[in-house]
């Protein structure tokens, strides 16, 4: 008789945990829109999550030490006039967060240290290029102040965040719904999965197609896509019987899946975190009430199914805390915050080893906040490897955050398809509103010029 042999991993028993009831973030009316984002978004310092608003859009923030029963009377960032469909952290600074509505704008807004004391109303900046709702955001993983949009007007843009300016617009590669867009871990590429069933490798600058697979999945229903470890592809989608699957490919050679596993029948998208630090993706399906978790290796069958955390009630959105933020002393090696109806719940990954000892061979050196190049230098086509940090003592920020600067200059955009622009409508607003801008600054520098003078 043969023994089946057991593959060895260091992560063959992760568990997962909900937390205790006094942790969790209570009485949060989390919004009910039926689109396939996270709802959520967290980083060390706050959380945040899509909330129902009535006239518009909103989302709240709270710092992570605010658990329990939330007031009512909790102020929201609620400057949207249309629900707000995604939002998300930018990686270089704790403070700076994205959200994208179905008002066809995305918004920047800048959260103060300790939370929100009062609504929120007026961004940073107010990002306007797309002329259907804005589902998808992502920003760059290395290049400050990159942030790209995807909206369903099937029409994927680059902003220059500081300066409020569209510098790449793709609105012609996509044919259809775009399902998912993210970049690759140093943001020289991106990666979409579209309606027309198509997967795209793209080129960020040049807004040219790299390597394009069709029908990753036979069926009908959303595909989700991200990069793994040596520049991989995972995916998420249907088969033609609507069994849900998940399969690995090499975009090298995009013929057939390296590997491609049925999992269940269940209908819920499966949105796909993977961990590059131990290669370990998680995935959480929409209306789940689970979390599976697969180690992806260079060994066939190249995706190993570890376990599962189970929970009786569905999830409605997940939110996954960058590295920097868990207890490394705990051999916590990742941290859901899991939104049901009316609360979020953090639920712990760990491995099971009894060391109070920093555990070096879970924790290699990950990315930090620090990004390495500037969105001029990057647009202009520097390219900038991640900033890695050390966990050994739990991430202890030695720099400050980056400084959030406007720069406000004449709209300008480079149209990667079409070359031109739609409509001078939009523009001659916009010309107007800089140069209404252009003149209040022109104006409170004349006035501290004379307040100099008149001290000297």
């Amino acid at each position: 008789m043969s023994r089946k042999v057991v593959r060895t991993s260091k992560f063959r028993h992760v568990f997962g945990q909900a937390v205790k009831a006094d942790q969790c973030y209570d009485d949060i009316r989390i919004s009910q829109m039926t689109w396939d984002s996270n709802f959520c978004s967290v980083n060390p310092k706050f959380v945040a999550m899509i909330v129902d608003a009535s006239g518009g859009g909103a989302f709240i923030v709270l710092p992570l030490s605010k658990t329990g029963r939330i007031d009512m009377s909790q102020p929201t960032v609620c400057g949207h006039t249309g629900p707000v469909l995604d939002i998300e952290w930018c990686p270089h600074n704790d403070n700076i967060i994205a959200s994208g509505s179905e008002d066809c704008s995305v918004m920047i807004w800048e959260i103060p240290d300790g939370g929100l004391t009062q609504p929120l109303k007026e961004p940073v900046v107010k990002l306007d290029g797309h002329s259907k709702r804005v589902g998808i955001l992502s920003w760059h993983p290395t290049a400050h102040n990159v942030l790209m949009s995807a909206g369903c007007d099937n029409v994927v843009i680059l902003w220059n965040v500081a300066r409020g300016e569209a510098v790449v617009r793709m609105d012609s590669i996509h044919t259809d719904l775009i399902y998912s867009a993210c970049w690759n871990s140093d943001g020289t590429q991106i990666l979409t999965s579209c309606k027309d069933k198509k997967l795209r490798v793209l080129d960020p600058r040049k807004g040219t197609v790299i390597a394009e697979k069709d029908k990753p999945h036979e069926g009908s229903r959303p595909v989700r896509a991200v990069f793994v470890s040596e520049g991989k592809i995972l995916t998420t989608g249907f088969s033609r019987m609507s069994e849900r699957q998940v399969a690995l490919w090499d975009p090298n050679s995009f013929n057939e899946p390296l590997t491609l596993q049925e999992l269940d029948t269940s209908s819920g998208v499966l949105l796909p975190f993977f961990d590059p630090d131990t290669g370990i993706v998680y995935l959480c399906g929409k209306g789940d009430s689970s979390i599976r978790y697969f180690e992806v290796t260079d060994e066939a069958p190249y995706v190993h199914y570890l376990s599962m955390y189970s929970s009786k009630e569905s999830q409605k959105g997940m939110g996954y805390m960058p590295k920097r933020g868990l207890e490394v002393n705990k051999c916590e090696i990742a941290r859901f915050y899991k939104l049901h109806e009316r609360k979020c719940e953090p639920i712990v990954m760990t491995v099971p080893r009894k060391s109070d000892l920093f555990q070096e061979d879970l924790y290699p050196d990950t990315i930090g906040p620090e990004p390495s190049v500037e969105a001029d230098d990057w647009f202009s086509g520097k390219n900038g490897k991640p900033i890695l940090i050390s966990l050994k003592d739990g991430f202890v920020a030695t720099t400050k955050n980056k400084e959030f600067k406007v720069i406000k200059s004449l709209m300008s955009t480079t149209t990667a398809s079409s070359g031109q622009r739609h409509g001078n409508g939009g523009d001659v607003q916009a010309l107007q509103s800089e140069v209404k801008e252009l003149r209040e600054l022109v104006e409170d520098l004349i006035k501290r010029v004379k307040e100099l003078e008149s001290k000297n």
